[in-house]
């Protein structure tokens, strides 16, 4: 806290949410409650307030990008360089723990600080549970990763059984336009010698680049490339 209060002038806008439509309305004291420790905190720690957006009525449950006050705000913050959310409690930004987790690392991931007023530190402590969580999360979307390569290998490897042709993945330089008549020419190059002596990889590709033939970065071809275009492999030329 004392950290917190040596920042001054930073703002800050301030995100309220309540879970029941009972308790939405000038006569009920969720709202204001609210506003009001965000702005004790703020003015303790050296805030400014510079805009608030209230979900009423909607889960804790809820994913936050899901939430149209939280959407409008993210947005905000997004195009205008104010990079920190207050907020009562971790509970009023979410009350499930994987909610509240996703929810803070796709801020994080955007430069945004989240700041629960009655605990600045409720999103940055290391208690066992967060842990879990965000190891489960890890480990969640590493298998989702995993699980997409593993279905675009199968749409390949179903396409190349159909066509016979070869799907993905780096194209052979016989398949790319002007590909058969480079590889004639890079062979030609190698298979016959210029004054009694076979023309280097470097040599080939500088006469490749000469006749027109160079990468799609636009530059000559390496020897790797060159010694691939004259060697017949496996499944390719």
């Amino acid at each position: 806290m004392d950290a917190l209060r040596n920042k001054a002038n930073i703002n800050a806008v301030a995100y309220l949410r309540t879970s029941s439509s009972t308790n939405v309305g000038p006569d009920k004291d969720s709202e204001r409650r609210q506003r009001e420790a965000i702005d004790a905190f703020a003015k303790a720690a050296g805030y400014e307030i510079v805009d608030s957006y209230y979900d009423a009525a909607v889960s804790g449950a809820d994913a936050v990008t899901e939430r149209p006050g939280f959407s409008s705000m993210l947005e905000r913050l997004l195009s205008n360089g104010v990079r920190t959310i207050l907020v009562e409690t971790a509970s009023r930004f979410a009350r499930d723990l994987i909610v509240q987790e996703t929810g803070h690392a796709m801020l994080k991931a955007r430069g945004i600080d989240l700041i629960a007023v009655d605990s600045p530190d409720s999103f940055v402590a290391d208690t066992p549970t967060a842990k879990l969580i965000r190891q489960v999360l890890g480990a969640v979307s590493e298998f989702e990763k995993a699980m997409l390569v593993e279905k675009l290998r199968g749409a390949r490897e179903r396409k190349r059984r159909e066509t016979g042709k070869k799907v993905g993945g780096r194209k052979n330089y016989a398949e790319i336009e002007g590909g058969s008549e480079m590889i004639a020419l890079a062979r030609k190059l190698h298979r016959y010698p210029v004054n009694g002596k076979r023309r280097s990889l470097n040599e080939i590709a500088d006469a490749l680049a000469e006749a027109g033939y160079v990468s799609s970065a636009g530059t000559r071809y390496t020897r790797a490339a060159v010694s691939r275009m004259i060697e017949r492999q496996k499944g390719g030329v």
